[in-house]
C-alpha cells in the first residue's frame, strides 16, 4: 500500500498507530520528535505523516513548517490532546501551517484509518513523480 510516518512523542501511541497501519497493509516509521521524524522523512519520502504537536525537542507546528519547507507537498495529518477550548486551537494553527488533515486525541482506531485512506487517495490523485 503506502509509506507512512508517524511522529509521537508517546511510544505507546507511535506503537499503536503503527500496529494499526501495518495490519492494514502500510509500511510504518515512527519517530519520538520533530528531529527524528524530518531525518527519517528526507530518507523514505513517505506518502503521509501523521504528526503530534505538542513534543518535546522540536514540537509539532515547527516540523510542519520545515518540512513543509523542504518538501512542499507532503501530505500531513495533524494530531493533538490539546483541547479546542485552550486559548489557541493548535490543530486549527497546524492546518494553517500546512497540515491538510486534523486528528483530536483520543481517537478512534475507525477514525484514524478512515482519515489515512482518505488522505492516500487525495496525494494519490496528486501526487507527480
Amino acid at each position: 500500500m503506502a509509506t507512512i510516518l508517524v511522529v509521537d512523542d508517546d511510544p505507546q501511541v507511535c506503537d499503536l498507530l503503527q500496529q494499526i497501519l501495518e495490519n492494514e497493509g502500510h509500511a510504518v516509521y515512527s519517530a519520538l520528535n520533530g528531529v527524528e521524524g524530518i531525518s527519517l522523512y528526507r530518507r523514505h519520502r513517505p506518502a503521509l505523516v501523521l504528526l503530534d504537536i505538542l513534543m518535546p525537542e522540536k514540537e509539532g507546528l515547527e516540523t510542519i513548517r520545515d518540512l513543509r519547507k523542504e518538501f512542499p507537498n507532503v501530505m500531513i495529518i495533524a494530531m493533538s490532546a490539546a483541547s479546542e477550548s485552550a486559548k489557541i486551537n493548535l490543530l486549527e494553527l497546524a492546518s494553517r501551517l500546512g497540515a491538510q488533515y486534523r486528528l483530536n486525541k483520543p481517537f478512534q482506531l475507525k477514525d484514524v484509518i478512515d482519515l489515512v485512506n482518505t488522505a492516500l487517495s487525495k496525494n494519490e490523485a496528486t501526487d507527480i513523480v
